[in-house]
């Protein structure tokens, strides 16, 4: 832990006879807005105010208060999760729902990704030092609460060597519901309020899985310190068999293979776990992989980074390859780098055990030894309906790795009965996707969107997240007429 340190922005000491004279002219003119000010101080625990980020190097100026730092999960194995918060700035932070983003991977970075190149507050310019606002961040609306789990994803770690080639759904699960439940007590201003879950990719998997954890050990409280909502994953991995099928179907119909291959990556690949697949099935994949060529799957109208070869796109074995990427080809560089300076690692209180490797978006080990992937979500899914929360699934329609039509055949596994009829919704007077409202579950598309839906489509993807919390429908022109 970093020692105590003010807060950013706190004037140096004046010379004793200045100081009085201003003291006694502040507190005689600001008394009730000082006496407000030490109240709302109280709120914030000695923990949390050890993980107040003063400032981030090449950070613009915010409205807002951040905090991050390492919660422990598991003090016998030695194992904690990293967190980053940025509390709300459009909004009263005090009463804006608090909101956890998980990205997938599995074994990529929250941090790296969600905060960094989507959704959070800001950008890393391409020198890899500086930071821009981001003005469409999703905490112009809520307290937004990046995790980076399992252990051994960016900043997080263990002692114990074993739990990383350990790690799996339900061991992610858990650790995530014992870091929620650790992280309240260091900020109870938080508990009992409205709380919900978002994500993508293989957060497909997290999502609903910390979704049902939360609803089950919710029952019979009347006020739960976790007071959960609902959930809302985009371009999710949710049922092995229709991801398949829709996946195949996508690359068929946007010229990305040849008849053969998509018929022999049915043949050979529709009754496989992803994260398991037959030898036969990781060779056809490796044929479609050379169809597609040098483009980015995540995004495929997209150019890619010139500046150097990434590393290869997990399109190996015939695994899915969950692992996002960015519209900006080259910002994982940009990012990567950043992460990596001492003194930002200082700013977020991050490494503070010295972990003997360098930070990465993704982390290898933690991917290629994942041990448990149910094929399916949809019982959790109809579980959660059932009870009433909020659902919400979201896709770009240019991602080609979890694609549209993958979770359009996913949803309509469920049969669920239709409330509103197809319908394409509007921002700023431009079609900005399509929405379908079942009974328990609204679908989103988001037009021209990639695998990373707030980064290729920012205003979009806020729309879409206001909307979320509000619990409305996305909107309709004025004279939009219901087609039947």
């Amino acid at each position: 832990m970093a020692p105590l340190r003010l807060r950013a922005g706190a004037a140096a000491p004046m010379a004793a006879a200045a100081a009085t004279v201003v003291l006694a002219a502040i507190l005689a003119l600001f008394g009730c807005c000082a006496a407000a000010a030490s109240a709302a101080a109280t709120d914030v625990t000695a923990a949390a105010e050890l993980d107040r980020i003063d400032r981030l190097p090449g950070q613009p100026p915010v409205n807002f208060s951040m905090y991050s730092g390492y919660v422990t999960v598991d003090a016998a194995a030695g194992r904690a999760l990293f967190y980053w918060l940025m509390e709300a700035s459009g909004v009263p932070a005090g009463s804006a729902p608090l909101v956890l983003w998980l990205n997938g991977g599995p074994g990529c970075s929250s941090l790296g990704y969600g905060a960094m190149e989507e959704l959070g507050a800001f950008r890393v310019n391409p020198d890899g030092a500086t930071l821009s606002l981001n003005p469409y961040a999703w905490n112009n609306v809520a307290n937004v609460l990046f995790l980076d789990s399992p252990a051994g994803v960016g900043y997080s770690y263990t002692n114990t060597t074993d739990d990383l080639y350990a790690a799996g759904d339900n061991k992610t699960a858990h650790d995530s519901y014992a870091f929620l439940i650790n992280w309240l007590e260091r900020f109870p201003q938080y508990k009992h309020r409205d709380f919900y879950i978002t994500g993508e990719s293989y957060g497909g998997h997290y999502v609903p899985q910390l979704s049902w954890l939360v609803y089950q050990n919710n029952k019979g409280i009347k006020n739960p310190t976790l007071n959960f909502k609902g959930f809302m994953v985009g371009n999710a991995v949710i049922d092995d068999y229709h991801d398949y099928m829709g996946t195949f179907e996508y690359w068929w119909t946007h010229g990305l293979i040849s008849d053969e291959t998509y018929a022999k990556l049915w043949e050979d690949c529709k009754n496989d776990v992803s994260e398991n697949p037959s030898e036969e099935c990781q060779k056809i994949y490796e044929v479609a992989e050379a169809e597609q060529g040098n483009i980015d799957l995540y995004s495929i109208y997209t150019p890619t980074c010139k500046k150097t070869s990434l590393q290869k796109r997990r399109l190996i074995r015939g695994r899915m390859p969950w692992l996002p990427r960015g519209y900006d080809p080259c910002t994982e560089l940009y990012i990567t780098k950043y992460c990596n300076l001492p003194e930002v690692q200082d700013a977020f209180h991050a490494n503070v055990t010295g972990i003997p490797y360098a930070w990465v978006g993704c982390s290898d080990p933690i991917y290629e030894y994942w041990k448990d992937s149910p094929r399916s979500m949809l019982p959790i899914y109809r579980e959660l309906i059932s009870a009433g929360l909020r659902i919400w699934v979201f896709s770009g329609d240019t991602d080609s790795v979890v694609p549209l039509t993958a979770t359009r055949y996913s949803i309509d596994a469920l049969s669920l009965p239709t409330i509103t009829k197809w319908y394409p919704w509007y921002y700023d007077e431009e079609v900005g996707g399509w929405c379908q409202v079942y009974e328990g579950l609204t679908l989103v598309t988001v037009r021209g969107a990639g695998h990373e839906v707030p980064l290729h489509r920012p205003p979009q993807g806020l729309k879409l997240f206001e909307h979320f919390l509000r619990g409305e429908p996305m909107p309709k022109p004025v004279e939009s007429v219901q087609s039947f």
